[in-house]
């Protein structure tokens, strides 16, 4: 059994990104697994080396320790565990659904997608209509003249299901729910969606903990673990913490980052409030790692949000 955590290193991490890490990590060690550590710095521009430095110790002051650590040092990290390290892995896996036909060029900019009037998933991102899908080969060469193309993969007429490990039975129908979605962007970078994937497989993730506002995107991913051949791991994902005012926490607004956190809870102090509000404790209270490993059950897990007070 392997568990992992998977943050972006865009900014400091905050409560709720340290919540899914010790809640993955308290997972994991409960079933007697291993847990990774895997950087998503696919966008090179707003992911920087310095967040990733500090990501690292944030996490070692908590105590959590992943078990894909260097060689040269338990601290560190290695490089093909971070994400802008693995194109040739992503290349791989783009270039078999290309050569399968299910991979075609789309023109359509995001500020259209997201004035048009078309159905929109959970989350809020419209659901493609598959304009692009059917452009005639002059179509597509004049549009290249203009920008470059994003490159979608085109999904089936067909509902998923699956079990989510909190949330329980899911299905999802491909092309009404999700509809054919970005692999690679416009501007070369591989896409969230076709990387985590590969990730997940080739590194041996067999379960996956995250926020509940990823969930939507399972349909997709399994789609993608099909279609790749991939054995898909088991899914877990958590209520969010907000705010006061019902946000989502974030690393934009500050809310509750690490500095802020390490400047006035110890490890064991941020531990027990975590599980607190995870509900797997009744009050808060300190607790070691061992302690937090004991007192996890998913179970006690709450299904609701969570609001920080």
């Amino acid at each position: 059994m392997r568990g992992r955590f998977a943050p972006s290193p865009s900014g400091r991490m905050h409560l709720g990104n340290v919540y899914s890490a010790l809640l993955s990590y308290l997972s994991a060690r409960k079933k007697g697994g291993e847990w990774i550590l895997r950087i998503e710095d696919l966008d090179r521009q707003r992911c920087k080396k310095a967040y990733s430095v500090q990501l690292l110790d944030d996490l070692l002051w908590l105590g959590l320790k992943w078990d894909n650590a260097s060689a040269s040092s338990e601290c560190a990290l290695s490089p093909e565990f971070f994400q802008s390290n693995r194109d040739s892995f992503y290349v791989s896996a783009f270039d078999s659904l290309c050569e399968r036909g299910l991979v075609y060029d789309c023109f359509c900019r995001r500020a259209d997608l997201l004035s048009a009037s078309a159905p929109h998933a959970s989350d809020g991102t419209p659901i493609y209509s598959g304009k692009c899908r059917n452009l005639s080969e002059s179509e597509r060469n004049l549009l290249s003249k203009t920008r470059a193309p994003a490159k979608r993969l085109a999904v089936a007429d067909k509902t998923i299901s699956f079990v989510d490990g909190h949330f329980g039975a899911q299905k999802c129908n491909l092309l009404r729910d999700c509809g054919d979605f970005i692999i690679r962007r416009a501007d070369g970078n591989f896409a969230y969606q076709l990387a985590v994937v590969v990730d997940d497989a080739l590194m041996g993730v067999t379960e996956v903990v995250r926020g509940r506002d990823l969930l939507s995107s399972v349909g997709a991913q399994l789609y993608l673990y099909e279609t790749l051949s991939f054995t898909p791991p088991e899914f877990y994902h958590l209520p969010l913490l907000l705010s006061p005012d019902g946000r989502r926490l974030s690393k934009r607004d500050k809310d509750c980052d690490m500095g802020f956190l390490r400047d006035n809870f110890t490890p064991e102090e941020l531990i027990g409030k975590i599980l607190c509000l995870s509900g797997c404790l009744e009050k808060e209270e300190t607790l070691s790692l061992e302690e937090a490993v004991s007192a996890f059950d998913w179970e006690k897990v709450k299904k609701e949000d969570v609001t920080v007070v």
